[in-house]
């Protein structure tokens, strides 16, 4: 009997799915937390008061991606080189995010499974029902 092959995406559903309301029980303990009715929660880690962007906007930010074991799957502060992107692009919990920011702020953002990749994962870096910690500064509007 031939075995079938299958691709795994980082960590299991059920493991990811304990990983996430572990880590999310975890941030929103913090005092510094707020929690948005979507379930986005968020720490403001520099605010500047500036411009605030709109959902028709193209941003340019850096930004860290991990997962709930912190492990980075995404770095451009690291690689020194910004995304730039339509905010209609991103993510649900991402673009719900960055439209709380102004211009030159930097955030840090748990965006719930529901939020982001969901039950499926996108097939890569990041598994089923997996929670996304990001570390955003907004940089530019493009």
């Amino acid at each position: 009997m031939a075995r079938k092959k299958t691709t795994k995406s980082k960590g299991s559903s059920g493991l990811n799915r304990k990983n996430s309301e572990s880590f999310i029980a975890k941030f929103s303990s913090h005092p510094d937390t707020q929690r948005c009715d979507s379930g986005l929660m968020y720490k403001v880690i520099d605010e500047v008061s500036a411009e605030q962007v709109t959902d028709s906007d193209t941003v340019v930010i850096n930004q860290r991606i991990m997962l709930a074991d912190g492990s980075v799957i995404a770095d451009s502060y690291k690689a020194g080189m910004p995304e730039v992107f339509a905010l209609a692009e991103a993510i649900e919990g991402l673009r719900e995010g960055i439209l709380l920011m102004t211009v030159g702020s930097r955030y840090e953002f748990v965006i719930p499974p529901e939020l982001a990749w969901g039950r499926k994962g996108n097939g890569g870096k990041i598994g089923a029902n997996a929670v996304l910690h990001f570390d955003v500064r907004l940089i530019r509007l493009a």
